[in-house]
């Protein structure tokens, strides 16, 4: 159960990866192959084989998501200095 969570949790970063402009090109060219995969007719292991068809893209779309979640750019750490010296440093808060 946990790794479905991790995968659906994957899934939403690259959504929102694909969506930001900051992300490369060749970044989301790459995120292309996973729906690219599922929907091609060529796989490792036919489709029309049961089970052992549907078995390999139920392995190889979570490694291919959790690949290429791996290669997204880490954001910069929000600081920033004023014209006085004085380091800001922005974050959020949460009340108690």
């Amino acid at each position: 159960m946990g790794r479905l969570l991790q995968f659906r949790t994957e899934l939403m970063m690259l959504w929102r990866a694909f969506l930001a402009p900051e992300t490369p090109i060749w970044l989301k060219a790459l995120m292309l192959l996973v729906p690219a995969y599922l929907i091609s007719p060529l796989d490792i292991i036919p489709d029309f084989i049961p089970f052992a068809g549907w078995l390999d893209d139920v392995v190889v779309i979570p490694l291919l998501v959790s690949w290429i979640v791996s290669l997204l750019p880490q954001r910069a750490t929000a600081r920033s200095t004023r014209s006085d010296g004085n380091t800001v440093i922005d974050g959020d808060y949460r009340r108690l």
